[in-house]
């Protein structure tokens, strides 16, 4: 049996806020946008390629409470570059050595090997890595 992961929801505490960040800045496809009422709205929106999508649902207690979710892109720098150029505030990129994290991709490109991160404006956090 294939167990597969379609949806995430992400606590916000702004929806328009949340939305304009995930559509406009870092990118993501706007599948839904559902009212039911005054206090129901559902956001659903997907990454470029990906299968599994996000929802960002208004809860001001959690906001912020999400981290490590993970996003894989095939060229790190180009994904740095957009996401700069959206005006998302995103890490400079790192990889880690036995030292510990070290600046810059991975110096032989290996698959899993890059890193960026970035937080949505309540403080999700977004980890970014490189698997060719």
């Amino acid at each position: 049996m294939d167990w597969k992961l379609e949806l995430v929801v992400v606590p916000v505490s702004d929806v328009d806020r949340a939305k304009t960040f995930y559509s406009e800045q870092v990118g993501f496809v706007v599948d839904v946008d559902h009212s039911a009422g005054e206090d129901f709205r559902v956001v659903q929106l997907t990454p470029p390629g990906s299968t599994c999508s996000i929802t960002i649902m208004k809860n001001k207690e959690a906001a912020g409470a999400l981290g490590g979710l993970h996003l894989v892109v095939s060229d790190i720098e180009a994904a740095r570059a957009e996401l700069v150029e959206r005006g998302v505030d995103a890490s400079d990129i790192y990889h880690f050595e036995d030292g510990g994290q070290a600046p810059g991709p991975d110096p032989e490109r290996r698959d899993h090997g890059s890193f960026l991160s970035f937080s949505d404006p309540d403080g999700n956090g977004w980890l970014v890595q490189e698997v060719k």
